[in-house]
C-alpha cells in the first residue's frame, strides 16, 4: 500500500498571532529559510505523496502560490547562475496541488469534508498547519510505515502523544485495548474529546496528523456532534469504530506545536 494523496486543511484565523496574520498567513511564518507550511508539504513528499490539497479561507491565497511556478523569476535566476536556487524552486514542479476553500469554520472535520470530492485514493494523510514532528522520522513517516504493516487499506491510524494528566482536556485522547495493540502501534476501543482528567481512558492524546480511509470522508456529514454544531474528525471516527480498526501511533522525537507563539518562538530556536 502507498499513500498518494494528502489533505493539509490550513483555514484558521491565526488570532493568536495577530495582528501579523491580518496580512500574512500564520502557515507561511517562516523557520529558518522556508514557512510552516512548506516544511508539511515536504514532509507529505517524504512518503511518496504526489497530490495535495490545501483548504484554506478568503485571504489565504498566498499559501497556494508560496508552490505555484514564476517563469519570469526563473528566467532572471538561470540568466544570472543561480542553479541552487533553481533547484529549490524547482522541487515542487511535479506535484500536483489543488485548492478549495472552508468558506464557514464549522470544526475540522468541516474542513476536510471541503476536499472530499478531490480524493481518489482509498486512504489519504490529513496534515493540520500547526504540528512538527522532528526525530531519526518525520511524522508522517513514521505513521505511514506502521500503516504499511498493518496491509488493510480500511485501518485509520492517528498519531498520539503521552500529555500530562492535566493537559487531556485539550485533546482528543484515546482508550487502548492492550490485548491488540504492540508497542507503539495501539488499538483503539474509544475516543473520547476533551476530557477531564479524572474522565480520561488515558493520557495519550491525538496530534494533527491522521492517516484516514476513504470511508471516513462518507461518514463526516453526519459527524455533527456536542460541539455547538461542528463537524468534528473525532465524531466520524467515533462513529465508525465497530466498522473499522483504528490505532494510535505513539510517535518518536519532539513535537512543536507552531499554533502558539510559544511553540513557533521554541520551533525557530530549534530548528530556524
Amino acid at each position: 500500500m502507498k499513500l498518494s494523496q494528502a489533505i493539509l486543511p490550513v483555514a484558521g484565523l491565526g488570532t493568536r498571532f495577530l495582528p501579523w496574520t491580518k496580512v500574512v498567513p500564520k502557515e507561511l511564518l517562516p523557520i529558518g529559510r522556508v514557512p510552516i507550511i512548506a516544511l508539511l508539504v515536504d514532509e507529505a513528499l517524504s512518503v511518496g505523496v504526489k497530490e495535495i490539497c490545501f483548504v484554506i479561507s478568503e485571504g489565504k491565497e498566498a499559501i497556494p502560490e508560496y508552490f505555484t511556478g514564476h517563469p519570469e523569476l526563473e528566467k532572471q535566476l538561470a540568466a544570472r547562475g543561480k542553479s541552487e536556487m533553481l533547484r529549490e524552486l524547482s522541487k515542487y514542479d511535479e506535484v500536483q496541488f489543488h485548492t478549495v476553500y472552508q468558506r464557514e469554520m464549522r470544526g475540522d472535520g468541516h474542513a476536510i469534508l471541503q476536499a472530499a470530492s478531490w480524493v481518489h485514493s482509498p486512504t489519504v494523510a490529513v496534515l493540520f498547519g500547526d504540528d512538527l514532528i522532528v526525530g531519526a522520522k518525520n511524522g508522517l513517516q513514521q505513521l505511514a510505515s506502521a500503516w504499511e504493516k498493518l496491509d488493510d487499506p480500511t485501518a485509520a491510524v492517528l498519531a498520539v502523544q503521552n500529555v500530562p494528566k492535566e493537559r487531556v482536556s485539550k485533546y482528543g485522547i484515546i482508550d487502548i485495548d492492550l490485548q491488540a495493540s504492540t508497542g507503539r502501534l495501539k488499538r483503539v476501543k474509544g475516543l473520547v474529546e476533551k476530557p477531564k482528567p479524572d474522565k480520561a481512558p488515558s493520557t495519550l492524546g491525538i496530534v494533527g496528523k491522521y492517516l484516514i480511509p476513504r470511508s471516513t470522508l462518507d461518514v463526516l456529514p453526519k459527524a455533527v456532534g456536542s460541539h455547538g454544531g461542528e463537524i468534528r474528525l473525532i465524531d466520524a471516527l467515533m462513529a465508525q469504530l465497530k466498522e473499522i480498526p483504528i490505532y494510535g501511533y505513539e510517535f518518536e522525537g519532539k513535537r512543536y506545536d507552531t499554533g502558539t507563539p510559544e511553540g513557533y518562538k521554541e520551533a525557530v530556536k530549534d530548528l530556524g
